[in-house]
């Protein structure tokens, strides 16, 4: 089974198992994340449901094994004949997360009136 999830901007391709690398959320080291932004989902018959934007029943639900900085990036600012030279650094934090399952929410009853 497999998902596209959206968190901090970006869209991943998840499956069971998998560990991706995702921005900095407020949760700890240890701790359970439950995707609800799911933009497509496809399970082991082959069956594919695509979200107008998102699906409802479905969420992913992972581990958060670390958190971190990424590389440093190097940012340098020039200005030519003015004697104008600044630079900087920068290390983008992420979490390292465990995707644990895709599930199908229970479908909640409707009363008819």
């Amino acid at each position: 089974m497999i998902a596209v999830i959206k968190t901090g901007g970006k869209q991943y391709l998840v499956s069971p198992g998998q560990k991706i690398k995702i921005e900095k959320l407020d949760v700890g080291v240890g701790e359970t994340v439950d995707f609800e932004k799911v933009l497509l989902s496809e399970d082991e018959k082959g069956e594919v449901m695509l979200g107008t934007p998102y699906l409802e029943d479905i969420k992913v639900s992972g581990t958060v094994l670390q958190a971190g900085l990424g590389e440093k990036k190097k940012v340098f600012k020039y200005k030519p004949k003015k004697r104008y030279k600044v630079k900087k650094g920068h290390r983008q934090p992420y979490m390292e997360v465990e995707i644990k399952e895709i599930k199908k929410a229970k479908a909640k009853k409707t009363e008819e009136k």
